[in-house]
C-alpha cells in the first residue's frame, strides 16, 4: 500500500497559494483592493481561513490592512523599493563572500538544477514556478553562508518585493536576460570567485531595479 507522504493541504493553505498566484501573476496588481467577500465566494469557502490567508501575507509584507478600507495588495514608492534592494546588496554579498568557499559539488548541482527550473518556467512564461525557482536559486547560494539570521532578514526583503515579480518576468526579454545571468553566476561560483560573483549579483539585481523605475514611471506619467 503505497501513502503519500505529504500532509493534505488546508484550507487555509489553499487559499494562501491561490494568493500568493494571483499576486505573482499581477492578476492582483499591486494597490488592488482584496474583495474578501467575493474571494471567498470564489474559492468556496468561509472567511475564516481568507482572513487567516491575509494575516500571513500581511506578516510577509505582501498585503496591507488599511481601517474602514480592507486589505490591498502591497505597493513600494520608489525610494521603498531601492531601500530594499541596497539592504539586499549589504546583505547578500556577506553571504555570498562566506558562501563561495563554502558551496559543494552537491550544492552546484543543485544551483544548476533550479537554474535549468527557472529557464523551463520561463519558456512558458509560467510566473510563479520562474519566481519559485528563482528564489531557490538564490537562497541556495545564502544557505551555503551558514548564517540564519541574516537568511531570516534576507527572506523578509525579498518577500517585500514578491507582488513586483510579474512586472519583471512578464517580459520575454527580462526572462532571457535572467537566463544568462544566473549562468553567469554559476560561473563564478565554479570558479570560486568571490568579486565576480559579488559583481555578477550586482548587475542581476540592476535590471530589476531599472524595470520597477520604468513601471514607476509610467504610473506617474
Amino acid at each position: 500500500m503505497n501513502l503519500d507522504p505529504r500532509p493534505p493541504q488546508t484550507t487555509q493553505q489553499y487559499v494562501l497559494d491561490h494568493l500568493r498566484r494571483a499576486i505573482l501573476t499581477g492578476r492582483l496588481a499591486p494597490g488592488s483592493p482584496i474583495r474578501q467577500d467575493a474571494l471567498a465566494e470564489q474559492l468556496g469557502v468561509s472567511r475564516v481561513p481568507l482572513r487567516e490567508a491575509l494575516k500571513i501575507l500581511e506578516g510577509e509584507g505582501q498585503v496591507l490592512y488599511r481601517p474602514r478600507r480592507g486589505y490591498m495588495v502591497a505597493e513600494l514608492a520608489l525610494e521603498d523599493f531601492l531601500e530594499v534592494y541596497r539592504l539586499r546588496q549589504i546583505l547578500e554579498e556577506e553571504a555570498v563572500r562566506q558562501a563561495v568557499d563554502r558551496m559543494t559539488d552537491d550544492d552546484v548541482r543543485r544551483l544548476e538544477e533550479a537554474h535549468a527550473e527557472v529557464v523551463e518556467a520561463g519558456r512558458t512564461a509560467e510566473i510563479p514556478a520562474m519566481a519559485a525557482a528563482n528564489r531557490r536559486f538564490h537562497f541556495i547560494l545564502i544557505d551555503a553562508s551558514g548564517m540564519p539570521r541574516l537568511r531570516r532578514f534576507l527572506t523578509i526583503l525579498w518577500d517585500a518585493t514578491d507582488v513586483y515579480r510579474s512586472l519583471y518576468y512578464g517580459d520575454e526579454a527580462n526572462r532571457d536576460r535572467v537566463d544568462h545571468e544566473h549562468r553567469g553566476i554559476i560561473e563564478a561560483v565554479r570558479a570560486r570567485d568571490a568579486d565576480a560573483l559579488v559583481r555578477r549579483l550586482d548587475d542581476h539585481r540592476t535590471g530589476t531595479i531599472g524595470a520597477f523605475s520604468e513601471f514607476q514611471t509610467r504610473r506617474e506619467g
